[in-house]
């Protein structure tokens, strides 16, 4: 062994070919197989090192031929050396690939973060305050909409007007009357939402933000939260679930998200979970089904274009707030004028009638 040690060291002083040699064998992974079943087979490091160096005892002069009595331990020392330095740099980019890598998911999070606040930012730029008129009607809209079968009703009832005039006539004052919705039923809203016992919550037409307090010194790692598209689960690990239920409605799972922040106020953490809705053009009663609900006919209207709304609804509240100019200025609304025009054209088409009597209601 040591005189094909010096003769490699002669290659090596001639052509640099040793220092190429030295790092081609420790990258060399042809023998991993045997190393790793002779370590498996000796059960530690140590019987391992003690098989090895009996094997250059008994089978070559490792420890007998060499120029000096300390050339063996200088070789054994030089070897471990150079791969405790080459150890340490294949550490160090592995720290370097890694610290890449989150880099660019943060930069990667941000960047989605910002798209989604942009995405808000442009769609509340397009709100524009109204009159309180123009939110009474666009909130009657709604109310109606929800309601089909109060047109069906005012339909059936303008057609019997149609039909017999006179018996129309003859009710008076105790004829047709809109019928009042009452006062609904659940807690007055707090800003659009509620308070429950484990959570408060928000909203708006288009989402709601659900808001849960967490003692101070939870990790994000500690919570587990759980959005489905109708099904809300939000636990603390090793604790039982602080919400677990079915959503009053479905929402849209890709766009909703949830985040942890402190709370200095009350010196804890709060959850926030924002849920995007399905349908936006309906106010929610409660979050979870079976939770305490609030009274949506007393939920305030946001500001908005009637630009924004669909086609139907946008017709009833043109039609409502130009009612309620006619009724402030004292004309007959546009309900009102139809059945005007409608009993005039019967009482031109049946002049033997007398409609001496006859009054609108």
């Amino acid at each position: 062994l040591w005189q094909r040690q010096a003769g490699a060291a002669r290659d090596g002083a001639s052509g640099g070919g040793s220092r190429k040699g030295a790092v081609m064998a420790m990258d060399d992974e042809r023998f991993d197989g045997m190393y790793l079943n002779m370590a498996s087979q000796m059960g530690g490091i140590d019987p391992l090192l003690d098989s090895f160096f009996g094997f250059l005892r008994r089978k070559t002069d490792f420890f007998t031929g060499a120029a000096s009595s300390d050339a063996a331990q200088e070789t054994l020392l030089r070897a471990f050396t150079k791969n405790k330095e080459r150890s340490a740099e294949d550490a160090r980019e592995k720290a370097a690939k890694e610290k890449k890598r989150k880099a660019e998911e943060e930069k990667r999070r941000q960047r989605l973060q910002a798209e989604k606040e942009a995405k808000v930012k442009a769609e509340s730029s397009r709100i524009e305050e109204i009159s309180p008129e123009e939110a009474a009607a666009i909130k009657a809209a709604e109310a109606a909409k929800k309601q089909p079968g109060d047109s069906a009703a005012d339909s059936s009832k303008s057609s019997d007007a149609l039909a017999d005039p006179a018996a129309a006539a003859a009710s008076g004052t105790d004829a047709e009357k809109p019928e009042d919705d009452g006062e609904g039923k659940g807690a007055i809203p707090i800003n659009n939402g509620g308070i429950c016992d484990n959570y408060r919550w928000t909203q708006t037409l288009q989402d709601l933000q659900v808001t849960i307090a967490m003692p101070k010194g939870t990790k994000t790692k500690m919570i587990d939260v759980q959005i489905m598209k109708q099904k809300l689960k939000v636990q603390v690990k090793g604790s039982e679930a602080i919400v677990d239920g079915e959503l009053h409605k479905p929402i849209k799972m890709e766009d909703s998200m949830w985040s942890v922040e402190d709370n200095p106020a009350d010196d804890n953490r709060l959850l926030t979970i924002n849920l995007t809705k399905v349908n936006q053009m309906e106010w929610w009663s409660c979050v979870i089904v079976g939770d305490p609900e609030i009274n949506t006919q007393k939920v305030e209207p946001e500001n908005s274009k009637l630009s924004d709304l669909d086609g139907d609804t946008r017709q009833t509240v043109e039609k409502m707030m130009f009612d309620q100019r006619q009724k402030a200025a004292g004309l007959p609304t546009s309900e009102e004028q139809s059945k005007q025009d409608m009993l005039k054209k019967f009482m031109e088409q049946h002049p033997e009638m007398d409609f001496s009597k006859a009054k609108m209601c």
